[in-house]
């Protein structure tokens, strides 16, 4: 178990009012996020524990591995929560292009809300002192016009999945004023990264074919965020005081185009760009030709975040530039 891991890290809480151990709970372990928060927390020895569907990964010595079917609403968490100082919590039901579900809806509530109040509820009879939740910068909305969202602005969630993040976010801030235990609330935008799935493995593929890209008039301005920097956020909000019953917005701190994003993947992966210059006003016939809008808006739109908050409340920066953390991906993807 926890107490028998020989490297540990000393912590002093602040407000959490703990001089012990922090004990780290991690679901979705295995996916994209939470195996790269994993090797941090074991790469500094923070006594840790993972929350796994299946014990298929081989694991670090002194990884405590808690089996649990599944986020579900009647899931049993107890003793997985047992000991534990701090959850962090990257399981979901994520969006998906086709969703098979007769209800979408009902199903992202039932995993996202449901399950996720399920696992914050006996954490917080078991004594977790903070609840860390990842959520989707969709809760802020689809896209940006004038200003970039920031962290209190009023929510807008424009689909199923954003509003059962939404909807999570709201119960747990409930939860925490019933309870007392904390909660840390985090919406990033599109994560990148080694292994990185869905949009940002489609352009990595695309460039690396040197497949032509309509994309080159395309004038929005996007931000993102490296995996390496949200990893070290999430590390910031395991035991800093004034993390407490807080949302935060992350990003690499650097905003640009679609357009320019694919170039500098390219010059990351020493090839030659080939976005074909073609107005937005035709891409835009085709997509509704094609009934592709949904996916066209997600890829055009401007999508900005503003991380003020995240910085003065936290004194947190990001660790990498997007330069720098684009030639990991793509050295990672050879």
């Amino acid at each position: 178990m926890l107490d028998a891991i020989h490297c540990f890290r000393t912590q002093n809480h602040g407000q959490c009012g703990l001089t012990m151990q922090t004990h780290v709970l991690i679901t979705g372990a295995t996916g994209f996020l939470g195996s790269a928060l994993a090797r941090r927390l074991v790469a500094e020895c923070w006594p840790l524990r993972v929350a796994v569907r299946r014990p298929q990964t081989q694991w670090p010595a002194g990884v405590d591995v808690a089996l649990v079917p599944s986020l579900e609403p009647d899931s049993d968490w107890h003793k997985a929560v047992q000991g534990i100082t701090v959850v962090v919590h990257c399981a979901a039901r994520v969006h998906v292009m086709r969703d098979d579900a007769l209800d979408p809806l009902d199903e992202f509530r039932r995993i996202n809300v449901l399950g996720t109040l399920k696992l914050a509820r006996q954490a917080a009879e078991a004594g977790v002192k903070r609840f860390i939740l990842i959520s989707s910068v969709g809760v802020n909305g689809a896209e940006t016009f004038v200003q970039a969202f920031r962290a209190d602005d009023p929510a807008s969630p424009h689909s199923a999945y954003t509003l059962s993040k939404w909807e999570a976010e709201q119960e747990l801030m409930r939860l925490a004023r019933e309870t007392g235990m904390e909660v840390v609330v985090i919406r990033p935008p599109l994560i990148y990264g080694p292994g990185a799935p869905g949009n940002f493995a489609q352009l990595l593929r695309a460039v690396n074919l040197c497949l032509p890209l309509p994309f080159g008039r395309v004038q929005n301005v996007r931000s993102f965020v490296a995996l390496e920097n949200v990893v070290d956020l999430i590390v910031r909000c395991i035991d800093h005081p004034k993390a407490a019953n807080q949302i935060f917005l992350v990003s690499d701190g650097e905003d640009l185009s679609t357009a320019d994003f694919i170039r500098r993947i390219a010059i990351a992966r020493g090839k030659f760009s080939a976005l074909v210059p073609i107005p937005e006003s035709w891409l835009w016939m085709l997509a509704r030709v094609l009934r592709k809008e949904q996916q066209l808006r997600k890829i055009t739109c401007s999508l900005q975040v503003d991380i003020e908050k995240t910085v003065s409340v936290l004194s947190w920066h990001p660790i990498i530039s997007l330069d720098d953390a684009l030639v990991k991906s793509v050295r990672s993807s050879k």
